[in-house]
């Protein structure tokens, strides 16, 4: 039995990964520099390693995004570095999307059947390794790209064998990634897919075949194709299990059994792990251990976090203890070790208050008293707003010094009184910016917030925050998740001091910002006592009561962010119908609200075709979406629906320094006009300002303000 980890987070301990990139980005080192550091913090994964598994992939880390490698692999582009990171945040960059159901953004590549492959460029030129190499195989790249007619599939994914086939002629060991196959894969697709491997891999090849997130539905079918081993998730499904105790596992291949969970943080239970490790074992005869996905998803080590709660700390495992743990597995399996010390299990956080809330709630709770078509007309009365309102989603730069002054108070060198004030400030100069630049509906700019998630999490009981415990979200943008291990609760108002103080500058509505449960779930570690649906009903309940002081205190606009309303559904649409139930209770329990007072959210990046019916049943009036990069195509979700609600087009897309012209964004919004009624329709971005520059933010948000002034000129 040997242990394969896979995934391990390329950030680095310090954010190595980020420095790095963003010092070119910015000028301050060569391209060659960059390279060189990139190859030193890859060398110190892999000895990371070496220390603890007998096999992993080489060649994993990305300087951006693995997708993104892969269309230079499959010479689509012409690798340069300066191609590289124009697709990737350039003028003209590629769409993104959520990476299955998680956090992690992914380039989609845009492909059609006119488009050309060849092994083009050999990103493993460098190796001398027995590891194998790390690539995504044809089905899921092609599956995940877009561009292409579904009619063209076939014949587009024959055309890459032939690319497939030379890198496996090339290369003696693959590790090849097609966490597609747990898809809801159509019984044509299966075949497409063995015919796309079955004389693929020369026979001398040692290709190990990974899946992870959720089951296969055809596993018996994979048995019959050339791969040395198959890698399966145990921890995120049954299915997996019950699939192999149904057809058994053929003795020519290696089962790489998924047991330590690569998208939570909890202790692997070592004795519980290896009894099922001896159950499988009737069912499988060579066995390798491994992570049940990518462990990316993790931060690096538990190791960093010096200030956090012995008894909380003790039961956690990150990526580099994940790595531990696979060898706890391994020696207990075979007697040198029994693992009866490293799990832990303490009750935490425990609020008999919150458990007799969620028994309380009613259906009632869950729906708005108004229907919409008269929430509007009231609400058309009271804010008389012209048409084509502007707005923003939330968030402005945090510039250099807003970040050292949160710094400084958090280490005590300055006091809650001089930082308080300072926030002020920043709030005071944006609300007279939103003056200047005519925009309808001002936020307050969320100076004050480091995470839209870690905000709250600090601020609400039975969630905890981390230091250094940071992932990558999208190329080098990171985020620290909260870990949620106990009853949630508001101990006191957590947004209200800085919204009110907002509105009180100014005679245009400023929204009040609050971050919906479906997406501190989502962005967070949660608890895996209590059914998923509980912990959505005690944040909202939570943050409900954020809302009540919100229009206690004059503030009519009100944004529920919920992001990731799509990423967390689960991968298998038979699943739907039970998340979808919680996710939309979990919202419309906050937005249950008078009618007077607009409720707006805020998606991203998401499929919308596939749960423009869900979103349909969210009590919101505005919705605000990505437009930007996917060039208005999400238009289409919205034109096979009798979507009447207000929407706003984020028609310019904030992942990119590049300020958008005007004609552009006036092209985007023209098509949408199409489908909507302009008397429905906002201009906004496509997402928060923060990581952006002011030198990028005013230019913009001024050509976005000339686009509704052109608009309201033409359809007076």
């Amino acid at each position: 039995m040997k242990t394969y980890a896979y995934g391990y987070p390329r950030l680095g301990k310090n954010r190595e990964f980020k420095k790095i990139i963003e010092g070119y980005w910015e000028g301050n080192i060569t391209e060659k520099e960059m390279l060189d550091e990139i190859k030193k913090l890859d060398e110190e994964r892999r000895e990371t390693y070496k220390e603890f598994v007998d096999i992993f992939p080489e060649k994993e880390i990305t300087l951006y995004d693995s997708m993104l490698d892969m269309c230079f692999i499959l010479g689509i582009y012409d690798y340069s570095i300066n191609t590289y990171f124009e697709l990737a945040r350039g003028k003209n960059a590629l769409p993104m999307k959520k990476w299955f159901n998680t956090n992690y953004h992914y380039l989609v590549p845009e492909i059609d059947k006119k488009t050309k492959f060849k092994f083009s460029w050999n990103k493993f030129a460098d190796i001398d390794s027995e590891m194998p190499i790390y690539i995504i195989g044809g089905w899921t790249f092609l599956k995940l790209s877009k561009g292409y007619d579904e009619m063209d599939f076939k014949d587009i994914l024959l055309k890459l064998k032939v690319v497939y086939k030379e890198i496996f002629e090339n290369f003696n060991k693959i590790h090849l990634d097609e966490p597609g196959f747990v898809f809801d894969v159509k019984e044509e697709d299966v075949k497409l897919i063995k015919e796309f491997y079955s004389d693929l891999i020369p026979k001398d090849r040692e290709v190990y075949l990974f899946t992870y997130y959720d089951s296969v539905d055809f596993l018996p079918e994979l048995y019959d194709l050339p791969f040395k081993g198959i890698g399966l998730d145990f921890v995120s499904n049954r299915e997996n299990f019950e699939s192999i105790k149904r057809n058994g596992f053929p003795d020519d291949k290696v089962l790489i059994a998924g047991i330590v969970d690569g998208r939570n943080v909890w202790r692997s239970n070592i004795e519980e792990r290896r009894e099922f490790l001896k159950e499988i074992s009737k069912y499988a005869k060579n066995i390798f251990i491994s992570n049940a996905s990518p462990l990316f998803h993790l931060p690096i080590t538990v190791g960093l976090e010096e200030d956090m709660d012995e008894d909380l700390k003790s039961m956690l495992s990150f990526a580099f203890e994940r790595l531990y743990e696979l060898k706890l597995i391994k020696e207990s399996f075979f007697g040198k070790e029994d693992g009866k010390n490293w799990y832990k299990k303490v009750e935490l956080g425990y609020d008999e208050e919150v458990r007799n809330k969620l028994k309380e709630l009613k259906d009632d709770d869950f729906e708005r008293k108004v229907d919409y078509e008269e929430r509007k007309r009231i609400q058309k009365s009271i804010f008389n707003l012209p048409l084509f309102p502007t707005t923003t989603i939330g968030s402005f730069p945090q510039s250099k010094e807003v970040r050292k002054k949160r710094r400084d108070f958090r280490t005590g060198l300055i006091s809650k009184e001089e930082y308080e004030n300072f926030i002020k400030e920043e709030i005071e100069k944006l609300v007279n910016l939103q003056e200047e630049l005519e925009l309808d509906v001002f936020v307050h700019g969320e100076f004050e917030r480091t995470d839209m998630v870690e905000f709250f999490a600090e601020k609400l009981s039975g969630v905890a925050t981390t230091k250094n415990g940071w992932i990558i979200s999208y190329g080098t943008r990171g985020y620290r998740p909260p870990i949620i291990y106990g009853d949630v609760k508001r101990t006191g108002p957590m947004t209200i001091k800085e919204i009110k103080y907002a509105q009180s500058l100014t005679k245009k509505p400023v929204k009040g910002m609050i971050t919906g449960p479906v997406t501190i779930i989502a962005w967070s570690y949660t608890r895996n006592d209590i059914p998923m649906d509980e912990v959505a009903y005690e944040i909202s309940l939570a943050l409900k009561d954020e809302v009540r002081d919100y229009i206690s205190n004059g503030i009519k606009i009100i944004q529920i962010d919920e992001p990731a309303f799509r990423e967390k559904a689960p991968i298998k649409k038979k699943k739907w119908d039970e998340y979808f139930e919680w996710a939309i209770k979990s919202f419309n329990l906050i937005a249950n609200v008078p009618p007077e007072i607009q409720i707006h959210t805020h998606m991203c990046y998401s499929e919308f075709g596939e749960i423009i019916n869900y979103i349909n049943k969210l009590n919101f009036d505005v919705i605000s979406i990505e437009a930007s990069r996917s060039k208005a195509e999400i238009l289409n979700d919205f034109k096979r629906v009798d979507f009447k609600k207000q929407i706003g087009l984020g028609i310019w897309d904030i992942h990119s320094p590049v300020i958008p012209e005007v004609e552009k964004m006036l092209g985007v919004v023209e098509r949408a006009l199409e489908i909507f009624e302009k008397e429905n329709f906002w201009i906004n971005p496509d997402c928060g300002l923060k990581t952006r520059k002011w030198e990028e933010v005013i230019p913009s948000l001024k050509n976005l303000v000339k686009v509704s002034k052109i608009l309201r000129e033409k359809y007076k």
